[in-house]
């Protein structure tokens, strides 16, 4: 009996092993990943390369009459046409290569997707020939038996010598290393534009002893730093650890500028030698404004918080 029931028990036994080892394992969880390193956060440092076009290039020059020889009807009649030749409309041009420097610090947030930052940046600029000149002709009047011809030539020079920025950043990650961006704030830049008039009486080469009045020169010039505004918007991409790409448009406003281009004075030739015919004063004004286009590289400090990073 007893030998009966040690083998009842020895059987139960090797039924229940047999059993537990049937039943599946239960296993805890692997512990979350820890999240990567920031890759947006902190201080980044880049140079930048491109182009610009200006929006406004032309440059408008008006005059007007102030004084002509006192008590001669033909010396006011005069110093009109001087006034209308001496008005007009031409080119400068502030188009060129750009190249330069750029310095930030972004902060990434609300689950790793947006990044905001601010950045300065300043860039040289390469431009082309900015001589313009334009003609006019302000046409015949008579003066005793002679049709005196008032030509004038305004030369103008526009020039944009460096533009730079410190503007906002608020950009979107699409995914963890691509950033699209839109930006705005402060621009300035150091520009320079001239005007020149010179004005000829075509009549005094013909008839030296009949012409009223003999050629007249004038000029005047702006340089300075100017400060507007700027917007845009860029794309950019995180390529390695700590070195992105980027490539971004600005538009630029440093507003208009107006300057005196200097006292037209026509002294009498043959008919009224050293006596002052004509006086007019000229005034030009042109605009600072364009466009920026560039590509640049930026290395990242990652000087920060590692962000929460959101699953994309």
């Amino acid at each position: 009996m007893k030998r009966a029931l040690s083998v009842a028990a020895l059987m139960v036994a090797l039924t229940g092993s047999a059993l537990a080892a049937d039943l599946p394992s239960y296993k805890a969880p692997p512990p979350p990943p820890l999240p990567p390193p920031p890759l947006w956060s902190g201080f980044y440092v880049g140079l930048n390369a491109g182009g610009t076009w200006g929006n406004s290039n032309n440059i408008w020059t008006s005059s007007a009459p102030i004084s002509s020889l006192p008590g001669v009807g033909a010396a006011n009649l005069y110093a009109a046409y001087s006034a209308l030749g001496a008005s007009g409309v031409s080119q400068g041009n502030t188009s060129g290569f750009i190249g330069g420097g750029q310095i930030g610090y972004n902060w990434q947030f609300w689950g790793g997707r947006l990044v905001a930052g601010v950045e300065a940046d300043i860039q040289g600029v390469a431009s082309s020939n900015s001589n313009k000149t334009s003609v006019t002709a302000a046409g015949a009047f008579p003066f005793i038996a002679a049709s005196e011809i008032v030509t004038t030539a305004i030369t103008t020079s526009k020039r944009l010598d460096y533009i730079g920025t410190v503007r906002g950043r608020l950009g979107w990650l699409f995914t963890p290393t691509m950033l699209v961006y839109g930006t705005g704030g402060l621009a300035y830049g150091g520009v320079s534009v001239s005007t020149g008039i010179a004005q000829f009486n075509n009549d005094c080469a013909q008839f030296p002893a009949g012409c009223l009045a003999s050629s007249a020169f004038s000029s005047g010039t702006f340089s300075d730093t100017r400060v507007g505004w700027t917007a845009g918007a860029g794309l950019e991409w995180m390529f390695m650890p700590n070195w992105s790409a980027k490539v971004e448009y600005l538009y630029y406003d440093l507003g208009n500028v107006s300057y005196s281009a200097g006292l037209l004075t026509t002294l009498g030739n043959t008919l009224f030698p050293g006596s002052v015919v004509a006086g007019v004063v000229s005034q030009s004004q042109t605009r600072f404004n364009g466009n920026i286009v560039r590509a640049g590289v930026n290395y990242h400090f990652n000087w920060g918080n590692a962000p929460i990073v959101a699953k994309y």
